[in-house]
């Protein structure tokens, strides 16, 4: 799943019921945090969709340090992020809001 967040905090409440085996039947829970559902979350007994309601904030004094500027512009499947450069010449990527589909591929 994509949606690593919201699965631990639903999974730390529901963990001693799957673990004890104390529910009537098998439940089959998804989670997704994209509106596209290319995993078929809601073919599940239960789905969970949460996603992103805002464009990603760029900071730029640590975007390099923590992913790969390549793998995150190819990450967007809109092709809303593209790579610019800093005033001092530090790359970076830029967002174009209207073309962001808040799929959170450039979070993960």
């Amino acid at each position: 799943t994509d949606a690593s967040s919201m699965v631990k905090a639903v999974m730390d409440d529901l963990f001693d019921y799957f673990q004890g085996m104390t529910l009537p039947a098998q439940v089959r829970v998804s989670m997704a945090c994209c509106l596209n559902m290319c995993g078929a979350v809601h073919c599940s007994d239960i789905a969970l969709l949460g996603y992103h309601r805002k464009p990603p904030i760029i900071d730029n004094e640590v975007l390099d340090q923590y992913c790969e500027i390549p793998l995150v512009i190819a990450a967007c499947p809109t092709a809303a992020i593209s790579p610019t450069k800093t005033e001092d010449g530090k790359k970076t990527v830029k967002i174009k809001n209207e073309r962001c589909m808040f799929c959170g591929n450039c979070y993960t």
